[in-house]
């Protein structure tokens, strides 16, 4: 047969591969490894909520397709969340969107608002879907490197401003971050807001990680800045906060404007997903505040856990403010690559980890940092810091 004069897949998806994530759950399914790398929860949300579900599936509530926005039930129950919780007044008519996880939600946000040439800032690391769905944009991703100092890693709004140029479109945030944990400040966010007023960008926003804050401050959405609600599209989910990450139940808000602009690429993705798992996170997201504060709380003693036992293993900490992972800095054991390392981890002591470098543009800025996720049962992360306990020098 003779060879085919172009390579099957689209050239903007030439980068990406299979993702670090099923390469390391493969490593840690062979190796009989603990797995620290995917970051999902080992135990399921509240009964409750899977009762509600099952309550919805038998009244057939869901079972066919649901409205393209989203159940009115949801709808509502975002809106009253982001009320309650931050001031923001959104219409749940034309002003939310569910979506198949926030995932979908950036995918389709990027669709629908960056036309090629557009460019992108993102803060690396960045989580990986990023760099996929401003690719199948057509935009142009500029990186601006989140750097550690003082035991976080820090954003650098000189270099944010300098990367800014007439083509830029949009910023896209994430705070709580992944993969660093960092929490940005009311001053970054203050900062931030006003740099996409004064060179009138929009703002794509993934907050997937709001409730899971350690510090004081708790979560500041920047849709609450001067200026800022109506250029934000704000993107949460269920997943993180409810641990039922298999729903893939996501939301965004935004103006009506931004809501149409991602809508109109949402509905040739999906189009709807998860009926009956719309109506159960209705309910979840008017359980009580105990619900929120206990859950933060189970997730603190966990970092601990965790951070503690890396700390006593060699490496060097940034024990997170935020999100379910932890970043760790290899160099104190005398690695330098982290890819290699975490490759190498499981058969050295059984723990499987995911290298930051993966996350970056610029590759050689995350080689020596690896992450590690506590969102695991208590038993299972002691289990891992033992075996970490036994790691030698290469």
């Amino acid at each position: 047969m003779a060879a085919m004069k172009r390579p099957p897949l689209n050239r903007r998806l030439a980068e990406f591969g299979t993702t670090i994530f099923a390469e390391m759950s493969a490593l840690a399914v062979s190796t009989g490894s603990v797995n620290l790398g995917q970051g999902f929860p080992d135990t399921d949300g509240p009964d409750r909520i899977a009762e509600a579900a099952v309550r919805a599936i038998r009244d057939g509530r869901g079972n066919q397709y649901p409205p393209g926005p989203g159940v009115p039930e949801l709808r509502t129950a975002v809106a009253d969340h982001q009320r309650e919780r931050y001031g923001l007044a959104y219409d749940p008519d034309t002003e939310v969107l569910v979506t198949a996880g926030a995932t979908e939600a950036i995918a389709a946000a990027l669709l629908g608002l960056v036309e090629p040439g557009d460019e992108v800032i993102a803060l690396e690391p960045y989580y990986d879907s990023y760099a996929a769905c401003v690719a199948m944009a057509g935009g142009t991703r500029v990186p601006v490197t989140l750097r550690p100092r003082g035991g976080r890693f820090v954003l650098d709004l000189d270099e944010l401003r300098a990367a800014v140029t007439d083509r830029t479109r949009l910023i896209l945030l994430n705070t709580p971050h992944n993969p660093t944990g960092t929490v940005l400040t009311r001053e970054e966010l203050a900062a931030i807001a006003a740099l996409a007023v004064e060179r009138d960008l929009l703002v794509v926003t993934d907050e997937v990680y709001e409730h899971l804050v350690f510090d004081d401050a708790g979560h500041l959405p920047i849709a609450t800045f001067p200026g800022m609600r109506e250029r934000t599209v704000t993107i949460s989910s269920a997943g993180k906060t409810f641990s039922f990450t298999g729903w893939k139940v996501g939301w965004v808000t935004a103006t009506p404007e931004l809501i149409t602009a991602v809508r109109s690429a949402k509905q040739y993705l999906t189009y709807v997903s998860a009926g009956p798992f719309q109506y159960a996170i209705a309910e979840a997201l008017r359980l009580p505040d105990t619900y929120f504060g206990e859950l933060r709380e189970d997730l603190r003693t966990k970092r601990d856990v965790l951070a503690d036992g890396l700390a006593q293993a060699g490496f060097e900490v940034f024990r997170p403010q935020g999100t379910y992972f932890i970043t760790t800095d290899i160099r104190p054991l005398g690695e330098h690559d982290g890819i290699a390392f975490c490759r190498a981890l499981p058969g050295r002591c059984g723990v499987v980890a995911i290298p930051h470098a993966v996350f970056y543009d610029h590759r050689e800025q995350g080689a020596p940092f690896v992450r590690f996720a506590f969102c695991k049962r208590t038993e299972v992360l002691q289990d891992a810091v033992k075996r970490l306990g036994t790691l030698q020098p290469l």
